[in-house]
């Protein structure tokens, strides 16, 4: 294999279809002006758009309510240096409308941790990039 052939861009239906195979991912946000990354579950809503839950009053939740996030999920096997990445660009969001947040609370994954006050966090898929390896 050469230099060249070892990254192949994903076009976006490929990357939606992986995303929807692995369950954890990593939001990439700005936390006092610095680069933050947090890994979180998550799961695919019916337009694409990520889903995660987390407390209503979390730093997370502050610092990404209504701006531009990354979030990046990938998958590889180390012993056939094969792989895959895939990058989510949009802006996220706390999901306020009452009948929303009732379906989500049926549909977005449970946090790994207990979270008494749990809001829906929903990232746009506004730009969706992949690599396979």
């Amino acid at each position: 294999m050469s230099r060249d052939d070892a990254f192949h861009e994903l076009d976006r239906q490929e990357c939606i279809r992986l995303l929807a195979e692995v369950a954890i991912g990593r939001v990439v946000y700005t936390r006092q002006a610095l680069p933050a990354v947090l890994p979180v579950n998550f799961c695919l809503d019916t337009d694409n758009s990520v889903l995660l839950r987390a407390s209503s009053d979390s730093d997370l939740v502050r610092a990404i309510d209504g701006v531009v996030v990354a979030f990046e999920a990938d998958e590889f096997d180390a012993g056939t240096w094969s792989g895959w990445s895939v990058v989510v660009t949009g802006r996220a969001t706390v999901v306020t409308d009452p009948a929303e947040h009732d379906r989500l609370s049926r549909v977005a994954p449970t946090s790994w941790m207990p979270l008494p006050d749990a809001v829906s966090v929903r990232i746009e898929s506004e730009m969706v990039t992949g690599r396979d390896l």
